[in-house]
């Protein structure tokens, strides 16, 4: 078993153009006085990164690295949500999803495309310079709009969709082995990897590449009433990566999981602080230390009620809270003894050697 590291905050829900949250040394001061012990950094903000020189040069992350470790805290991953969403975007998400591209790869899906895989690339590079081992991201979604299919999906199209997906994904994935980085998927509504029947499909679709893995979020589990402790049993071996989100599912009659395209907080499945939602954390962080599941507890604020001020000063203490020392002895054994093959033999009946 191992002891599940943290408490860490991921940053990006807390930019802001105002200070403390508008620098790296102010997230950094800041998280460390609210007993964050890491720090899980979104790419594609520039004020805290930049992703090519990272994957460039070293002497910058050394000195990138060295920044945060002044404060008491350490990097634990790197994040590429939103570059992994846009290498795969289907045609009718194109004008939104535009918003995630920079103003050079707007309106061009390919350039944008290959904008986003390069990114990718690069964060695989910067991962190991900073000498980290796994990496957050989206899988990206050619198949969402079919999630509940009217009319129905003709036959091959998900076939066709997860190897288009896997296609894209490859070369990044070559490139994070090369790296010696897990690439860790975070399983979400929205994306073609949303559950765990979908997660094999892209295993499968990859050939079981040795880079694809998990970042696992019990909140978007509650949003799709999918048992998210059962989860754990399942897919442990692949959960590298943990954020603390918690949701709740409150259906009406009048409302229930597609929700009525009603905003977050009227919505019958929706976000919020952990500890405010139904996640049972215990469980959840018993089960994961069981299994040995080697990860930060990253605190990830998506609230539609509490302040995200609240709900930092709140996820350290209680993330704190949830973890547990792996015990490295059993309670009992007190009363153990060193092997005696005799005495085991006598135990059981048989006859002992010599005898």
């Amino acid at each position: 078993m191992k002891t599940i590291k943290g408490p860490a905050v991921f940053l990006a829900q807390f930019m802001d153009d105002n200070e403390p949250f508008n620098s790296l040394d102010g997230l950094c001061k800041w998280a460390a006085e609210l007993g964050y012990k890491g720090i899980q950094i979104p790419t594609w903000e520039t004020r805290l990164i930049d992703l090519k020189k990272a994957a460039e040069s070293k002497a910058y992350c050394d000195e990138l690295k060295g920044k945060v470790n002044s404060y008491g805290l350490e990097i634990t991953e790197l994040s590429s949500h939103l570059q992994g969403q846009l290498v795969a975007v289907h045609p009718a998400y194109d004008i939104m999803f535009d918003n995630f591209a920079p103003e050079a790869y707007k309106n061009n899906p390919k350039e944008r495309t290959e904008w986003a895989i390069e990114q990718l690339k690069f964060a695989a590079k910067a991962s190991r310079n900073l000498g980290l081992d796994v990496h957050g991201t989206f899988s990206g979604s050619f198949l969402w709009h079919t999630a509940h299919p009217w009319p129905q999906r003709p036959d091959g199209l998900v076939e066709m969709g997860f190897a288009e997906l896997a296609k894209r994904w490859l070369p990044i994935l070559n490139e994070f082995d090369e790296q010696g980085v897990d690439v860790c998927y975070e399983i979400h509504p929205g994306e073609d990897l949303h559950d765990g029947v979908t997660f094999e499909r892209f295993l499968d679709a990859t050939h079981n590449h040795k880079r694809v893995n998990i970042l696992y979020d019990p909140s978007h589990f509650v949003l799709q009433q999918l048992d998210y402790i059962e989860y754990i049993d399942h897919y442990h071996d692949y959960i590298k990566m943990f954020h603390v989100k918690d949701a709740e599912f409150n259906p009406t009659g009048k409302k229930g999981m597609f929700g009525g395209f009603g905003d977050w907080k009227d919505r019958a499945g929706r976000y919020r602080h952990p500890g405010d939602g139904q996640v049972d954390f215990k469980t959840a962080f018993s089960k994961l230390t069981e299994y040995g599941c080697d990860v930060w507890a990253v605190l990830e604020w998506e609230c539609c009620i509490k302040s995200p001020e609240q709900g930092a000063r709140e996820g350290a203490p209680f993330i704190e809270k949830h973890i547990i020392e792996a015990t490295q002895k059993r309670f009992d054994d007190f009363s153990g003894s060193e092997i005696d093959k005799n005495k085991l033999k006598r135990i059981l009946g048989l006859k002992p050697e010599n005898e």
